[in-house]
């Protein structure tokens, strides 16, 4: 009888959900989103300890799971395989050992990762062999295989990948749909994405909830997405940040996990049926987590009540992860000296706060170089970093990572001189404010974007303030928009000729329609731009930058004074002014 008794108890706890009068179920979901190599508490970028990381954030994580034990789950959201100097290191200079970020997301023990954009750049080599490593469901629903019929089954996802994963937690079923922003193909050569498409995430979204309902059946869904809020670029057929439009427009979510946008979010938008979605995000660089507890109630094997609370958690103090580093210190050492390396030597100190205000000594480092390298008529880049330096004296790989942040290819197109101007007008109209009177701002600044990473309290991203070297210009920033560049001529004395063709060097996002300069400022439609390419580098932007470098040996980079903004008389003190609101007294 005691057996019997004893069996009938255990079947009664194994019993699901759905075979109990009452149930409470709580558990916890921790995502991290953007993490862009940030694994280690030490910037090998310049080569100095580092707040947040994984390293902190998993001493939160094991803390929370010693309370929930198997009901937690941990999700990260991409853009995991760019950043920090180990995972280009993991990627390109150690290429046939296991790759770093998928030993951490291994050591870590995530439950579900899905793809980010900067996750597809480095290329099929790297990323290929990555998905193979990794050992949880990475999540892709909408990066389909070239030519596939559209509709919603397993068989049409890139391989290696999946539309969802399914997660059980003392029976209740748990669905996390997986999406990347569809916008890849306009920053990112097709041999990069060769065999993929990137479907409308509205829309996917839809169908693989419609097909999780039917054969899941599960209690929860949720969404991870490399994919913002809102806004970004937005087209007749997609928008790359669309997470809030996906919780109006697809009923089934109850909570979406996201990222992309290097912003803050815990909100809770109202979708179509009226029903609530919360949608969370932790920003960046595991500066935070973002988390949620979740508390269902069950009446005879039915849901009857969802109780979830969403928090942006900061593991910015948390303390290191010991045991972590230990068993990543043999990588870690090896990281370190290569980014010790010596490239060449810097006669003066260069800064990339001064790209913002005119002609400056770091951007027209990258000009020249470009210039070098290619055989080009005229350069175009963009600061990539709001306020990196490069300290006179030795250079070294480390500071190659901050003078050019992006695995980016070296392109060069073939553009009109009209072409150029509209380009540059664009750029400058993102850029700077139209100046009514000598007390206004020259830059065009935005309050709230002072917390966003990529925007860093201007209006627009900065990494799309396109100068350019090889001709000579002015900047009239009293004129309205469309308006304010006049070139003056080539900076070698010949004359500017809007109707001649020139060789243009600029980087692969840009070239491939990155920002839209190309196409909304040039106006040169999206599909004609590969034909315009005259010149594509095998290997990144960073290797010959580098490489020149080590060939020149000792460098002074000056600015190379092509260019300014007018009139002086209301410029020069409008600079100051904004200068010391962005960054401060000297």
């Amino acid at each position: 009888m005691k057996k019997i008794l004893l069996i009938t108890l255990m079947l009664i706890a194994l019993l699901p959900v759905s075979g109990q009068q009452t149930k409470t179920v709580r558990f916890k979901v921790i995502e991290t989103s953007d993490v862009h190599g940030h694994f280690f508490p030490y910037d090998f970028m310049e080569r100095k300890p580092l707040k947040g990381t994984l390293s902190r954030a998993n001493t939160y994580i094991k803390k929370e799971r010693a309370k929930y034990g198997d009901h937690l789950l941990l999700i990260d959201n991409g853009d995991i395989l760019q950043g920090q100097p180990c995972v280009y290191w993991s990627n390109y200079v150690m290429p046939t050992d296991e790759n770093l970020a998928a030993s951490i997301i291994n050591y870590m023990g995530y439950d579900a990762e899905t793809v980010g954009n900067h996750d597809i750049e480095p290329g099929h080599k790297v990323y290929d062999k990555w998905i193979r490593e990794v050992r949880c469901p990475l999540l892709g629903a909408n990066i389909v295989k070239a030519g596939s019929d559209g509709t919603a089954h397993p068989k049409n996802i890139y391989d290696g990948l999946h539309p969802y994963s399914v997660h059980n937690i003392d029976g209740v079923k748990i669905c996390i749909i997986g999406m990347l922003t569809p916008a890849i193909p306009n920053w990112l050569t097709d041999n990069v994405w060769k065999g993929m498409e990137f479907e409308e995430m509205t829309g996917c979204a839809k169908k693989w909830v419609k097909y999780i309902k039917e054969t899941e059946h599960p209690d929860l869904i949720f969404g991870l997405f490399h994919s913002g809020k809102d806004g970004g670029i937005v087209t007749d057929t997609y928008e790359e940040n669309a997470t809030a439009a996906v919780a109006r427009e697809v009923p089934g979510f109850d909570v979406i996990f996201f990222g992309h946008d290097h912003q803050v979010h815990n909100e809770w938008i109202t979708n179509k049926d009226g029903q609530q979605v919360l949608i969370i995000d932790p920003s960046c660089y595991v500066r935070n987590v973002a988390e949620t507890e979740i508390e269902l109630t069950y009446e005879k094997g039915h849901l009857v009540k969802k109780d979830i609370k969403g928090e942006i958690v900061s593991v910015n103090d948390e303390q290191i992860d010991e045991e972590m580093v230990s068993h990543f210190q043999p990588r870690i050492d090896a990281v370190k000296a290569y980014v010790d390396r010596k490239i060449g030597t810097f006669e003066n100190t260069i800064y990339t706060r001064d790209c913002f205000f005119g002609n400056s000594a770091f951007a027209d480092l990258i000009h020249n170089l470009q210039l070098e390298i290619t055989g080009a008529d005229i350069s175009i880049t963009a600061p990539l970093s709001f306020n990196a330096k490069i300290d006179a004296g030795d250079v070294t790989q480390a500071d190659m990572f901050k003078l050019y942040r992006f695995e980016n290819l070296l392109l060069v197109l073939r553009m009109t001189g009209e072409e150029i101007h509209k380009h540059l007008e664009m750029s400058y109209d993102m850029w700077t404010n139209q100046m009514k009177s000598p007390d206004d701002h020259i830059l065009l600044l935005n309050d709230e974007m002072k917390g966003d990473q990529q925007r860093s309290g201007f209006k627009y991203y900065t990494f799309n303030f396109d100068s350019a070297a090889g001709i000579d210009y002015e900047v009239d920033v009293t004129k309205p928009n469309g308006e304010k560049v006049k070139i003056l001529r080539m900076s070698n004395g010949q004359p500017f000729d809007e109707k001649k063709w020139y060789k243009v060097a600029m980087n692969s996002y840009r070239a491939n329609g990155g920002g839209e300069l190309l196409t909304h400022g040039a106006g040169l439609p999206k599909d004609s731009l590969a034909s315009r390419v005259i010149y594509c580098s095998e290997l990144d932007q960073r290797h010959y930058l580098t490489e020149e470098i080590k060939r020149l040996g000792t460098i002074n980079p000056q600015p190379n004074t092509n260019w300014k903004f007018v009139p002086e008389e209301w410029v020069k003190p409008a600079i100051e002014r904004d200068r010391q609101l962005l960054f401060g007294k000297k």
